[in-house]
């Protein structure tokens, strides 16, 4: 029995619990903030729709002069006897548009005495040229490689040309530009 007793000393009484009495939460002071702020905005909206009298600037309203009565005159008003001949247009836009063609003033370029080169490229390796030939090639634009030797060694230029204007280098250079490769340079035929 003793065992008992040490058993039932060591448990806490049972206590019953206590239940709070929580007081209503009114959110009064939200409502009041969004009531304000609706109103706010309400009278906002009805201020710009009605200006006040003190803001307005009187104006002198333009008179207007009675318009004539219309009277038939056998089958048209007087109104319709008035009015002016239409004006036949005078625009040639629509002529020019209609032929399609534009005109451009272009200057006749001079052949130049030496014809140009264009030159994309210079590599150590012939492998690296010749792979650069092939993205022009990709474009339709002929290109050589050629090896020359310089003060740092043999180089292989890639090499696009010759042509009569730089115009048509120009030209090609834009094309080039486009698959990006923006090192490309234009001379005079100097090989």
């Amino acid at each position: 029995m003793a065992h008992k007793d040490f058993v039932k000393r060591g448990q806490a009484p049972k206590k019953k619990p206590v239940k709070k009495v929580e007081k209503p939460k009114r959110p009064w002071f939200p409502f009041l903030i969004t009531l304000i702020l609706v109103s706010g905005f309400a009278y906002f909206l009805w201020a710009i729709s009605h200006p006040s009298s003190s803001d307005e600037v009187p104006q002198e309203q333009p008179q207007v002069e009675p318009k004539p009565q219309k009277q038939k005159v056998q089958g048209k008003t007087n109104e319709q006897e008035s009015l002016p001949e239409m004006p036949e247009e005078e625009y040639i836009y629509p002529e020019e548009l209609e032929h399609g063609s534009v005109e451009i003033d272009r200057k006749e370029q001079e052949k130049s005495a030496r014809p140009y080169l264009m030159q994309c490229g210079s590599f150590r390796q012939k492998q690296q040229a010749e792979k650069m030939r092939a993205q022009l090639a990709l474009q339709g634009l002929e290109s050589l490689v050629k090896a020359s030797e310089g003060k740092n060694g043999l180089w292989y230029r890639v090499i696009l040309g010759p042509y009569d204007y730089k115009r048509d280098a120009e030209t090609d250079r834009h094309v080039i530009q486009r698959i990006g490769i923006g090192s490309c340079q234009i001379w005079y035929w100097d090989l």
